[in-house]
């Protein structure tokens, strides 16, 4: 909507000068002017006393593409492996894929990976689309925007999920740039809404105080980045197949504007949340930094890892590859111990699809309980010693 003066009717009494609320409109050699900082909010049209204002219609918004049909996956590799967010990603693409009733496709990008299709048809593809170039061996955003991008274009889904990870948050801003649609960043929830068909991405927002819950309802396709651990890596059924289909890209080396020029491996970090089937979390009700000599115990004793809340963190209790929640790790352990955690919406965003979770907490109404499978209400100072005592006893 464009806000349009009419200056043969305009008499210059500034009725529209102190209506603005942004302070766009002034008046220059007896009439009415409108500046840059005009936000079209037709505050001025209903103040002008002789109608000297006008808005113009609003442009129209452009249609969602009627051919765009399927959903992918972008298939995560490094050296040759795939990345278990991808898989989990394509056991809820199957989900969402039903619920359409379009097929799922699997997207490969790299160089000597064809035989990464077995396991993603194995997790539930209908289809992969491979691309293969001996310049896209390793991720690098040139290449892999533009071969992704070309495939976009040929092929037109509705919907594509990446995983948010550091590759995928680097390459699906700017894929999604470059098609001319929006993305959803770092959603921990999907589902098909049945009124409009259309993917709800939720995610927190806010510093993680609400889910939003987000649509794309004019532009395809539907794009995402999903957290690791969010959902459930499917069991693979290795006597599934599917289509294969083969593309090439056109790309040269001058279209890759960086190079790697060699992976230096190190001593890998102690904490390796995302992978641990067992952790043990403290939080703000440990009291002091010492109390994490008490989880470290109950973890050693469960053969676990050790994880912390964003208060522990913050307070410096923790160092930060120990945080779990929306601004840590996401994780999804077959148990997890919530000790001295409330449970705020932040916390509960990382690790609530967990196999079990078990509560240890002095406050009865703490909103962790409302989520875990089990629950302790009582001092953790002493129900922990009590639970170690039993492992030990029973080993």
């Amino acid at each position: 909507m464009a806000i349009n003066i009419k200056n043969e009717d305009c008499v210059g009494c500034g009725a529209c000068v102190s209506t603005c609320p942004f302070g766009a409109l002034v008046l220059e050699d007896g009439k009415a002017k409108v500046t840059d900082a005009c936000t079209s909010c037709g505050a001025c049209v209903e103040s002008c006393p002789v109608g000297a204002i006008a808005a113009d219609a609003p442009a129209a918004k452009a249609a969602a593409p009627a051919d765009a049909k399927g959903v992918w996956v972008f298939i995560e590799q490094r050296a040759g492996k795939i990345r278990n967010v991808s898989l989990e990603l394509v056991g809820e693409g199957r989900k969402l894929a039903d619920e359409l009733g379009q097929e799922l496709a699997g997207v490969v990008i790299g160089d000597g990976v064809a035989g990464l299709a077995k396991e993603v048809f194995a997790c539930g593809a209908d289809k992969v689309y491979l691309v293969e170039d001996a310049l896209l061996k390793d991720y690098n955003t040139d290449g892999y925007a533009k071969a992704f991008t070309q495939l976009i274009e040929k092929y037109r889904p509705a919907v594509i999920l990446l995983g948010a990870t550091n590759d995928g948050r680097d390459l699906g801003p700017r894929v999604a740039a470059r098609v001319k649609t929006g993305l959803t960043a770092d959603c921990t929830g999907l589902s098909i809404d049945p009124e409009t068909r259309l993917v709800a991405w939720t995610r927190p927002a806010f510093g993680g105080n609400i889910m939003a819950t987000i649509f794309c309802p004019d532009r395809r396709p539907q794009m995402g980045t999903v957290r690791p651990k969010v959902f459930k890596k499917p069991q693979p059924d290795y006597a599934k197949s599917g289509e294969l289909v083969k593309e090439s890209v056109a790309l040269a080396a001058a279209d890759i504007r960086t190079q790697l020029e060699d992976i230096i491996h190190v001593t890998a970090t102690a904490v390796n949340l995302e992978d641990a089937e067992i952790i043990v979390s403290g939080g703000r009700g440990l009291g002091n930094p010492e109390g994490f000599k008490l989880i470290q115990e109950l973890a050693e004793a469960l053969g676990g890892t050790v994880g912390a809340s964003r208060a522990a963190v913050d307070a410096g209790w923790k160092p930060y590859p120990h945080q779990v929640g929306q601004t840590g790790k996401t994780v999804g352990p077959k148990i997890y111990f919530a000790c001295g955690i409330s449970g705020a919406i932040q916390h509960l965003a990382g690790m609530q699809t967990s196999d079990m979770i078990v509560a240890i907490n002095k406050d009865p109404d703490a909103p962790i309980f409302k989520v875990a499978h089990y629950g302790i209400v009582g001092d953790l100072y002493e129900v922990i010693p009590a639970i170690v005592a039993k492992l030990k006893e029973a080993k």
